[in-house]
């Protein structure tokens, strides 16, 4: 019997593995959130399979997404992600991933975790979503309008509100899983 996936993934081994492995399933951890912030934020205006095939390219380009370090990224530095082919090289995302680390790293500090700060909009647990076909799903909410507005005003940047909603479906924040798709009931 084959399993029933969200039919947005269906057809490319890689979207399939991301599905069945990670999206969705709520992350609590800083360094994967970051992860996908920074990820999403490139996705902005593009597919989310060509930021994923880039993934590994973002990884090694961005010291594995560790926002100390890129929080204090220098001119050099960004001239030479600018060179970077494996990447996407758009010099306002390059630019926006570190004033995100630092705004990222002040939100810890008044926080604990950006954990708590970005699970507090949805009172700690996923939100469970009942859509039928992931072409329903919508592409932004109320609570990623007042994420997004949050974070925008505390110096975040490429963080609008249907870029902030695809950061929550992926971390599991909502569960936006097809009700018939096997992931539905296990993230």
């Amino acid at each position: 019997m084959t399993k029933h996936r969200c039919g947005w993934c269906v057809g490319d081994a890689l979207y399939e593995a991301y599905h069945d492995q990670e999206w969705g399933k709520p992350v609590y951890d800083d360094d994967t959130i970051f992860e996908f912030l920074i990820l999403e934020t490139f996705q902005a205006g593009l597919s989310w399979i060509t930021v994923l095939r880039k993934r590994e390219n973002f990884r090694a380009a961005f010291n594995d997404f560790d926002y100390k370090k890129i929080a204090n990224y220098n001119e050099t530095k960004l001239e030479e992600l600018m060179q970077n082919e494996g990447i996407i090289r758009n010099r306002l995302k390059i630019k926006a991933t570190v004033t995100n680390a630092q705004a990222f790293m002040k939100v810890q500090e008044e926080f604990g975790t950006f954990s708590k700060y970005i699970w507090a909009f949805v009172d700690g647990k996923p939100i469970k979503n009942k859509v039928k076909n992931y072409k329903e799903a919508p592409a932004n909410t109320p609570i990623s309008d007042a994420l997004s507005k949050d974070l925008k005003k505390r110096g975040f940047k490429f963080v609008g509100s249907t870029v902030i909603y695809a950061h929550m479906q992926a971390t599991g924040m909502v569960n936006d899983h097809e009700i018939d798709c096997f992931r539905y009931n296990q993230v």
